[in-house]
């Protein structure tokens, strides 16, 4: 999946002229907690977050003329200058390491110079959400195989003999033992345990869930 798909494509931008005191009124409108700042040219040239503005205030707290001043403050005057971006057909884990790497909550998204969209920390959570299948309604099989080829079609080939969807599957490593990897399938079914008992059936370590299932049943 690319940026592309997951990007707020209707941004609101301020000029690095606007003033303090309007970038929380385009906050407090438009319920959001960033604000991408446009050049002249139509060019990126900082942004800022409530966290920004709220560290310029706070200062000047208790002090009621300072105060007032410092909201007539040009934005440009506290927006963070060096702005990391991203591109619309980056891939989403990569965006995905730009946060953690850098410990941000937004990344404008920019084509030929121009900003044309916007993505924050929650969208890409709720993207992952999607891609694990954990917002539909089913169950989660973890089963622990060789880390060679040919074991997650074998395992997803005893659920799909069931008739049960596959909602998605993940491959993770086992942390206790790299020659093993954790197989993590959200399959569409409330009741589990007829998978469970048929990949057990099969010879596969079944982690999760912790269900005791007789096999001579």
């Amino acid at each position: 999946m690319i940026v592309e798909e997951v990007m707020k494509h209707e941004v609101w931008k301020l000029s690095p002229k606007d003033t303090i005191k309007k970038a929380i009124q385009l906050m407090d409108e438009k319920n959001i907690r960033h604000i991408p700042i446009e050049d002249e040219d139509g060019c990126i040239a900082g942004i800022i977050s409530d966290r920004d503005i709220k560290e310029a205030l706070s200062s000047d707290i208790g002090f009621p003329n300072n105060y007032s001043q410092i909201l007539e403050h040009k934005l440009e005057q506290i927006m963070i200058k060096e702005v990391i971006t991203a591109h619309p057909l980056d891939f989403v884990e990569e965006v995905a390491s730009l946060f953690y790497e850098n410990q941000i909550s937004c990344i404008p998204i920019v084509s030929n110079k121009k900003m044309v969209g916007i993505v924050t920390k929650t969208d890409i959570l709720y993207t992952f959400l999607q891609l694990t299948g954990a917002l539909q309604p089913g169950s989660k099989i973890e089963v622990k195989v060789p880390n060679r080829a040919g074991m997650l079609s074998k395992a997803a080939a005893v659920i799909s003999d069931l008739n049960v969807n596959i909602h998605s599957v993940l491959v993770n490593p086992f942390h206790l033992d790299e020659s093993f990897k954790i197989l993590v399938f959200r399959v569409q079914t409330m009741n589990p345990t007829p998978i469970v008992k048929a990949l057990k059936e099969q010879g596969f370590d079944v982690l999760l869930p912790y269900t005791w299932v007789p096999l001579n049943e």
